[in-house]
């Protein structure tokens, strides 16, 4: 059984799965989470220039592993090395921290098997909730899941949740910056490397118009360690993300309205077909 999206084919029977695992000194989670997945296609550890051991921690728990050391530093570069690198069909991003229920796997490849382009999770539709987030943290998410509804008219509950899927076709739609690339001399973080990159990746799906499903999850406690958000911080790159891509957005649009005019289509048309006069008369 197969669907089709931009003229490429998709396996719907038994899709390939590949879990991109972002990580930064999560040793002792791993140990406890890598054992815990499903066997899948491949399983990407993507790390940031962990100290504690990482990468020997989840071979360890997990030989066949396959790891990735990112070349910039951030949440958004590590999901972008690990996207450059899957070869499966279907691609789940997955926290090291322990924060995510390996269990729920099947449900994100099962909405996409349905028919869905991409599964959004959600710790605020039902069957969704979280032991994690703060009321300072929930209170930021709903006004930016706000922000985000009216800017993109949608009405999905939870925007900066790391837990998601969606056929691996669809990475170019993301254009995501180019993760091999050195870090600026600035010592700045690149815009899309940081936390804000499930937004934008939202964002930029939305606006494609592809077919998005909300998947309930329920985001556990962390394990080990402490996390590497910075509230206040991270939620303002959030919304100068939300503001960049609205305005990315209403520009293709206006784009594709003017393409989509009689006098502009007719004389597109016939430049295209000038050029290929020219160019056969030049060979």
């Amino acid at each position: 059984m197969t669907q089709h999206f931009a003229g490429l084919e998709r396996n719907t029977r038994d899709p390939l799965i590949s879990i991109v695992v972002p990580a930064l000194n999560e040793a002792l989670n791993l140990s406890v989470v890598l054992p815990q997945l499903p066997k899948v296609h491949e399983v990407i550890l993507v790390d940031g220039g962990s100290v504690d051991g990482t990468v020997m921690a989840a071979r360890r728990a997990l030989p066949d592993v396959i790891t990735v050391l990112q070349a910039r530093r951030g949440k958004g570069n590590a999901l972008a090395a690990g996207f450059a690198r899957v070869t499966g069909d279907i691609v789940v991003m997955f926290d090291a921290d322990g924060s995510a229920d390996p269990a729920e796997i099947s449900r994100f490849v099962e909405t996409l098997k349905s028919g869905s382009d991409f599964a959004k999770g959600s710790r605020f539709t039902a069957g969704g909730g979280s032991a994690d987030i703060t009321p300072l943290r929930n209170l930021g998410n709903k006004f930016l899941n706000g922000v985000f509804n009216l800017g993109w008219r949608t009405r999905y509950t939870d925007l900066c949740y790391g837990y998601n899927a969606f056929w691996a076709d669809m990475i170019p739609l993301l254009d995501l910056p180019d993760h091999r690339t050195a870090a600026p001399a600035n010592g700045k973080m690149v815009w899309g490397d940081g936390f804000e990159i499930e937004t934008l990746i939202n964002c930029r799906f939305a606006a494609a118009g592809v077919s998005i499903a909300e998947v309930p999850s329920v985001e556990k406690l962390r394990m080990f360690g402490e996390t590497n958000l910075r509230t206040f911080q991270d939620g303002f790159r959030v919304l100068k993300t939300l503001m960049t891509e609205w305005r990315r957005t209403r520009s293709i649009r206006r784009m594709e309205r003017k393409l989509a005019r009689p006098a502009v289509a007719k004389a597109s048309s016939s430049a295209s077909g000038t050029s290929s006069t020219s160019s056969r008369f030049a060979a």
